[in-house]
This record gives C-alpha cells, sequence and structure tokens, in this order.
C-alpha cells in the first residue's frame, strides 16, 4: 500500500478509533465504510435456521440441568477465567493511575536542623555559631494538561482496559464452549457404548442359533466362525470407546478446574446425547458478530494505538508545571506559629524541549507504524470473523441434513438384518449375507449416534463463531459477567 495512501487511512483511524465505534466509521470525503463490511445477516434455509436466545446462555437450549451446572460451576473455578479477571483489574487500575495526573501533588514534610558554624572560617576568628532551626510545611507540583497529553494517556489505558475486558469475554466464550463440546464427547461415547451393547446382545443371541444350527447339522462351522468373528469384532470396540469416555471426563475435569476422580462418579451415570430444543429463525443478524470479543479487542486496540499516536505527538508541545510550598519555620517552638515565621513560594514554569536527538520524533513514527499494524489487524480480523461463521453455518446445516439422511439408512439396516436373520433361520439363505447385514447395522447406528454428537457440536460452534458466551462485552467494554 502506498505511503501516502496508508498515512490517510491512519489519520482516519485515529478519529474512528476515538469515536463510540469503529465498525460504522466512513472517511470524510466519503460515504464508503473505511474498514471492511461486515453483512447485514446470513441467510440459510428456513427448515434449519435458529433462534438465538436473548440471554446468550445458549447452553440452555439443551434442556440438561448437567450441563447447565457444569458450565456455572467451570465460570467461578476455571483459572484461566480468574487470571482474565485480574488483568481487568490491572487495566482499571492502569487507567487510575493514568487519571491521577490530572491532579496536583502534594507533600507535607517537617524538619529539625541543628547545627554549629566554626568560628575559624573568617579572616577574624571569632566564636563558633550555633544554630538550630524547626520547618513544618506543605508542598504541591501540578503539571497543567494544557495540550491534552494527559488526557491521550488515559483514553490509552481506557481502550486497553476494553481489550482486557473483551479478552475475559474471549475467554468465558471458548471455555463455555470447551466445555459444551467435550459434554457432547462423552455423552456420544456412552451412547456409542449403549449402542454396543446392544448389539452384542443381538449378535449373542445369533451366535446361539448358529451353534445350534451347527449341533443339528443344518449348517457348516463356517457360520459358527463368522458368527464369533462378528461377536468378537463388535466386542473389541469397547475398549477405545472407553477410553474416550474417560478423556472427555479428564477434558472437562480440567476446564472445572477439578481433579479427574472428584467428577468421575458424578459424570460416569450415562445420559443421552442432549437435544436442542429452540426453533429457528431464518437469519443470523451482522450484530452478533460485531459483539464477538476478538472484534471488539481489535477495536480497542486500534482506539489504544490511536491515543498512543496522540501521546507521541504531544511529547512535541511545551509542559507548563506549577510548584509551591507553604509552611513556618523558626529558631524556636514557641515562635513557629508566627506570622513572621511563615514562610512560602509559587514557580510556575514553562519548559519546552527543542531538540532530544530525534527522539520524539522516532517515537511518533513507532507510534504510526502501531497504529498501522492495529488497523491492518482489525481488518484481518473482521474477515477471519465472517469466515468462521459462513464456515459454522455451512456445518451445521449439512449436519442437520446428514442426520436426517442417516436416520432413513439406519432403519433400512435394522430392516435388512431382521429379513436376513428371517431367511437364515427359515433356511432359504447362507449366514453371510446376515453376519453383513449385522456390520453394517452396527457401523451406521454408531455412525447415527456420532453424526447427532456432530450435529450439536455444529451448533455449539455457530455460537462460537458469533461470540456466544456467558454474558458478553459491547464495544464500549461493558459486560453482564465481568468483575465491576
Amino acid at each position: 500500500m502506498p505511503t501516502a495512501l496508508r498515512s490517510r487511512l491512519c489519520a482516519m483511524a485515529i478519529a474512528a478509533a476515538l469515536s463510540p465505534g469503529i465498525a460504522h466509521a466512513t472517511s470524510p470525503d466519503s460515504s464508503a465504510p473505511m474498514v471492511h463490511d461486515i453483512p447485514e445477516r446470513w441467510i440459510f434455509t428456513p427448515a434449519h435456521s435458529q433462534t438465538l436466545p436473548p440471554d446468550d446462555e445458549w447452553w440452555h437450549g439443551f434442556n440438561d440441568p448437567m450441563l447447565d451446572s457444569l458450565i456455572s460451576e467451570a465460570v467461578d473455578r476455571n483459572y484461566n477465567v480468574a487470571i482474565a479477571a485480574r488483568r481487568i483489574d490491572a487495566a482499571n487500575a492502569a487507567i487510575m493511575s493514568a487519571r491521577s495526573s490530572y491532579f496536583p501533588m502534594v507533600g507535607v514534610s517537617a524538619s529539625y536542623d541543628l547545627s554549629r558554624r566554626s568560628g575559624n572560617l573568617t579572616a577574624v576568628p571569632g566564636p563558633a555559631v550555633n544554630s538550630r532551626a524547626l520547618n513544618l510545611g506543605v508542598n504541591a507540583s501540578w503539571e497543567i494538561d494544557l495540550f491534552g497529553r494527559v488526557a491521550s494517556s488515559v483514553k490509552e489505558k481506557k481502550a486497553l482496559s476494553g481489550v482486557a475486558r473483551a479478552d475475559y469475554d474471549a475467554v468465558m466464550v471458548s471455555l463455555c464452549s470447551s466445555l459444551a463440546s467435550a459434554y457432547m464427547d462423552l455423552r456420544a461415547s456412552q451412547a456409542q457404548e449403549a449402542v454396543v451393547m446392544s448389539h452384542l446382545d443381538n449378535q449373542k443371541e445369533v451366535l446361539r442359533i448358529t451353534q445350534e444350527r451347527y449341533k443339528a447339522s443344518l449348517v457348516s462351522g463356517l457360520d459358527v466362525a463368522q458368527a464369533n468373528t462378528v461377536y468378537g469384532s463388535t466386542l473389541a470396540s469397547l475398549p477405545s470407546i472407553r477410553t474416550s469416555i474417560a478423556s472427555s471426563i479428564n477434558a472437562i475435569a480440567l476446564l472445572l478446574g477439578r481433579f479427574p476422580a472428584e467428577v468421575d462418579s458424578l459424570l460416569s451415570r450415562p445420559a443421552p446425547v442432549p437435544v436442542y430444543s429452540h426453533i429457528v429463525s431464518t437469519a443470523v443478524p451482522a450484530e452478533l458478530l460485531r459483539r464477538r470479543p476478538d472484534i471488539i479487542s481489535a477495536e480497542r486496540t486500534l482506539a489504544a494505538q490511536a491515543a498512543a499516536l496522540g501521546v507521541a505527538r504531544k511529547e512535541f508541545m511545551p509542559t507548563l508545571s506549577i510548584q509551591g510550598s507553604f509552611g513556618v519555620e523558626a529558631r524556636d517552638p514557641d515562635n513557629l506559629f508566627q506570622k513572621r515565621s511563615i514562610t512560602y513560594s509559587v514557580v510556575p514554569t514553562l519548559s519546552w524541549t527543542v531538540f532530544d536527538g530525534f527522539g520524539r520524533r522516532a517515537a511518533v513514527q513507532e507510534a504510526r507504524a502501531q497504529l498501522e499494524i492495529a488497523l491492518d489487524s482489525y481488518h484481518q480480523t473482521v474477515l477471519s470473523a465472517t469466515s468462521e461463521v459462513e464456515n459454522a453455518l455451512s456445518s451445521y446445516i449439512n449436519a442437520i441434513d446428514y442426520v436426517a439422511q442417516l436416520e432413513k439408512v439406519v432403519d433400512s439396516a435394522r430392516e435388512e438384518v431382521n429379513l436376513s436373520l428371517a431367511q437364515y433361520r427359515s433356511g432359504l439363505t447362507l449366514f453371510t449375507p446376515v453376519a453383513q447385514a449385522q456390520i453394517t447395522y452396527l457401523q451406521y447406528d454408531d455412525e447415527l449416534v456420532a453424526a447427532r454428537a456432530s450435529e450439536s457440536r455444529a451448533l455449539i460452534d455457530l455460537y462460537r463463531a458469533l461470540g456466544g458466551g456467558y454474558g458478553y462485552s459491547s464495544a464500549d467494554g461493558s459486560s453482564s459477567a465481568i468483575p465491576k
């Protein structure tokens, strides 16, 4: 990008970053947006549209009290949340520190001076001189923010506080979505274990049938071997499923800030995969994307860099400060508070650095470069966020379609097993079609469980892409969940 154009963009970015919102910022000579347009809304098939809960706690739509309690506990106990909250406290303290420059610095002093002056320091020696003095006083210094240097510094700290709040929200979004996804994985693995156990019961019965037919010399031992192979392969799938269950419990425990043994008894009891219960609308408004923590963070970072550039430029201006003191001074304590013991001074000072080896100019160039970086980062963040939402919507829609089609396949596979087994018992077919039908039925039944969990995870990913979480910040840094 040409230097002149980048300088013009930076100038516009400063004004935009210091305004209430940057998403709609425009250039002074055009109505075209300065930053990338965010789509007004995403339209998708009405049959698959999704209503987003107004309270933003989207996981309640799964109607699973266990999931609700886990997320609530994670918000209270997760260490990443605690770290992010403390960073907000540190950012707020930085604002207070910057604001303190608006006020004078006031101090008090008290001293007692006892001294003796030699009498041999003069041309004519004389007696030594003893002296003592008491001093009580108040002193103050105040830099008047004549050119707005302090104000720019406060703006920078406020913007950085907004970044800290957005980072907090990002942690919350990640925590809620990660915990919900891990919970879906757990319930899916438990459901898969139940499916395998159910198929094992059926396959065991089929194995018994082949053994009886073999004993009656109606079939060869090949049928028994095939039935044993199907049963054994199904049984062999259990260890990996149980490993997945243990891994999911460990992941949930980590997000809760607890040890796995503390939650194992609570989560090891099987439960079905939660199904989302809300009816769907036909569009996702763009305003939901603008609340994403990473976009808010990019906005606040851009505002902070614009304020930092302002601070660097203010260093070229003179500073006006006033120093003063007031007190009493006397030789004896009895005279300390007499009128003639009063001392005071007022010293207004105007200072202006004329030359500093081009240090200030370099600081301005550095601040401008950082602003350009923040501007490019904002553009990239908006593009990435839009892409994530598009991908999440596509995944969710296709996951719903996949589950619907797979349910039909599972019904057909179940019917195939029943029909082939009936023909086998009647002696109308060999056992090979039965074995193949059993394998196919188990494969698709297991895949259906995984697909339903994937559908739920795709919806979770959609909420995450839209910045949904346990309360979220607006562009001004306010939030319903972060510490005040």
